[in-house]
């Protein structure tokens, strides 16, 4: 999938999984129509909707890592171009896209990962720095053991003993 192309949801995944400094575990929500993800940046913790193509409060963590950002004018057929170094980053890269969010977005992912990404892998995922890690729905939320009891059933709040 070339990264010029990426929109909406693909775009958003391609985010969570440059953030690896920052998201933990990417999960989908809403019917598997929305990337969320848990993870801290700089002491803030995010667990939920990751939707940077849409909201600035989510790109707002891509631009907080831009060592040099260029905004040129829009160009012949309409799109925002931006030319951008990002900390961790491999080279200085461009984007274009219909709004600047866009184009900064596509080139955050274009420095981590090049000019081409794989489909959207839409299981709960870890990353593990540039990888990921498959993980379980139990995982994503974190594994809480009910331990049966052989006078109760499982979950059974039952009186203390006497």
């Amino acid at each position: 999938m070339n990264v010029a192309d990426l929109n909406g949801l693909a775009l958003d995944y391609w985010v969570a999984r440059s953030l690896h400094d920052f998201v933990r575990e990417i999960y989908f929500t809403d019917s598997g129509e929305t990337v969320s993800i848990r993870g801290n940046d700089g002491g803030r913790p995010w667990d939920g909707r990751f939707t940077p193509s849409a909201s600035w409060e989510a790109a707002a963590t891509v631009l907080e890592r831009a060592q040099r950002l260029e905004v040129r004018e829009r160009t012949e057929g309409g799109a925002a171009h931006c030319v951008a170094e990002f900390h961790g980053g491999h080279r200085t890269v461009e984007g274009r896209g219909d709004s600047l969010r866009v184009a900064l977005l596509r080139a955050f992912v274009t420095s981590r990962f090049g000019d081409s990404v794989d489909d959207v892998l839409r299981e709960p995922q870890a990353l593990a720095g540039d990888g990921i890690r498959l993980i379980g729905e139990q995982t994503a939320g974190g594994v809480v053991e009910d331990v049966p009891s052989p006078d109760g059933r499982l979950g059974d709040i039952q009186s203390p003993p006497r």
